[in-house]
C-alpha cells in the first residue's frame, strides 16, 4: 500500500533538515531557497513497540515493521499558483501526495535567513494556504463552467449534486478557507468531493519547528499557530528539527534515550511525527506473529477482515473463510497463542468483522 505524505513549507523553515532525520535519504539542507528542487522520497519505518514485545514472546526469525512514504517537496513562495519560483512543480508534486505535513518556522535565529525577513508562522502558513486555495478555486471555477448549464436547465440529478458541492467549495475558498473545512453529510456528496482531488482538501499536520528550549512545552509562535488552526480540522505537532538532527547522529539507542531524557522528552519528535503521518493517512496496523516473523501490515481504518486478508495476498481475500483474532493485550497477558486459546480469548470472526488496530490475525482461506 503505497501512500505518501508530502512535507511542505516556505524556504528555510527546516523541512529538509526534518526529512533528513526521518529518512536515510539525505536531502540537501542549505541556508538558501530552492536547495530541494526534485522531490526526495524516503520510505520510513513506522515505530511500533508492540512488535518488539511480541518478538520477546515468539522469538521469530525477523521483525518486519510497516512503512510510510515521506516526500520532501521544494519550498514554495508567494505567487506559486501563477507559476512563480518553482510553483508549478510544487503544485504538481503536492497533488500526487495523500496528505500534507506543513512545517512552520517557530524559532528565532539570526543565522538562518527568513524569506520574508521576520519570523511569523501564521503569515507563513497563510502564504501557502492562499496559493493552494487559489489553485483549488481555479479548479472549481473550471468545473462549474462545465456543469452549471446542465445542472440548472436539465433534469440531470448527478450534475445538480455536483454543482451544489462545487458551490459550497467555491464559497469557502473565496472566504480564504481551505476545502477541508467544508463537511458533506451524504455519501454521494462525499464521493463527488473526493473525486475533485483538491489540494486543500488533503488532511494536514502542522509541524511547529522550534528551538531546543521549546521542544517540550512549545512557545509563543506555537500558540499563534494553535489559535490559527482551531477551526480547521487539522493536527499540530511540536518538533525541534535541529535537536532531532543531533539525536539522529548518536550511535546507540541508549545514548538517544539519554539525550531525550535530558531535554525532558519521552519520545523523539521524529518518532511522533512518523506515527502522526501514519494516522494522518487514516492507516492502522494488524499483526501476524509466528516463528518465521512478527510482521506489521498496513490497512485503512474501517476495513473488514477479507480486505485485510487481501493485503497479505489477493488469494486470501478471494477464498476468505474466517479470521482467528487475538487482541494484542491478551497475547501479552497470556504469553503465547496456545495459552490464549486455552483461556478462551481467541475469537473466530467472519467477513463482517471490522479489524482493530493491533489485532493479531490468522486467516483461513480456500482457493
Amino acid at each position: 500500500m503505497s501512500l505518501q505524505c508530502g512535507i511542505v513549507g516556505l524556504p528555510n523553515v527546516g523541512k529538509s533538515t526534518l526529512f533528513n532525520c526521518l529518512s536515510n535519504a539525505k536531502a540537501q539542507a542549505a541556508n538558501f531557497p530552492f536547495c530541494t528542487i526534485e522531490p526526495n522520497v524516503g520510505v520510513i519505518t513506522v515505530p511500533d513497540e508492540r512488535l518488539t514485545r511480541l518478538a520477546e514472546l515468539v522469538h521469530p526469525g525477523r521483525i518486519v515493521p510497516t512503512t510510510v512514504e515521506i516526500v520532501d517537496i521544494a519550498g514554495l513562495v508567494k505567487g506559486a499558483s501563477k507559476g512563480e519560483g518553482l510553483g508549478n512543480k510544487f503544485l504538481a508534486n503536492i497533488r500526487e501526495t495523500d496528505a500534507i505535513i506543513h512545517v512552520l518556522r517557530c524559532f528565532d535565529d539570526d543565522n538562518v535567513t527568513h524569506v520574508d525577513g521576520t519570523v511569523n508562522p501564521v503569515r507563513d502558513k497563510e502564504i501557502i494556504d492562499t496559493e493552494l486555495q487559489l489553485k483549488d478555486l481555479e479548479t472549481i471555477e473550471s468545473r462549474i463552467q462545465k456543469v452549471q448549464k446542465q445542472a440548472q436547465t436539465g433534469g440531470d440529478k448527478a450534475a445538480k449534486q455536483t454543482y451544489e458541492v462545487l458551490l459550497q467549495y467555491k464559497n469557502a475558498l473565496e472566504q480564504g478557507k481551505s476545502a477541508r473545512t467544508v463537511q458533506f453529510e451524504t455519501k454521494d456528496e462525499q464521493k463527488i468531493a473526493k473525486e475533485l482531488f483538491l489540494l486543500t482538501a488533503k488532511p494536514v499536520l502542522y509541524v511547529c519547528n522550534v528551538d531546543e528550549q521549546s521542544a517540550v512545552h512549545g512557545n509563543k509562535y506555537v500558540e499563534m499557530v494553535r489559535e490559527a488552526i482551531r477551526e480547521e480540522n487539522a493536527e499540530l505537532l511540536v518538533v525541534a528539527a535541529k535537536t532531532e538532527a543531533d539525536i539522529a547522529e548518536l550511535e546507540t539507542y541508549e545514548d538517544r534515550q539519554m539525550f531525550l531524557q535530558e531535554i525532558g522528552l519521552e519520545e523523539s519528535g521524529v518518532s511522533r511525527l512518523i506515527k502522526s503521518a501514519y494516522h494522518l493517512l487514516d492507516l492502522e496496523t494488524f499483526i501476524t506473529a509466528g516463528e518465521m516473523e512478527v510482521k506489521a501490515w498496513t490497512y485503512h481504518k474501517g476495513w473488514k477482515a477479507p480486505q485485510c486478508a487481501g493485503v497479505i495476498h489477493t488469494d486470501f481475500e478471494k477464498g476468505f473463510i474466517r479470521a482467528e483474532v487475538i487482541k494484542y493485550e491478551d497475547y501479552i497477558k497470556y504469553g503465547s497463542e496456545a495459552a490464549v486459546r486455552e483461556a478462551g480469548k481467541l475469537a473466530v470472526e467472519g467477513k463482517d468483522y471490522v479489524v482493530q488496530d493491533g489485532d493479531i490475525m490468522h486467516f483461513r482461506f480456500n482457493v
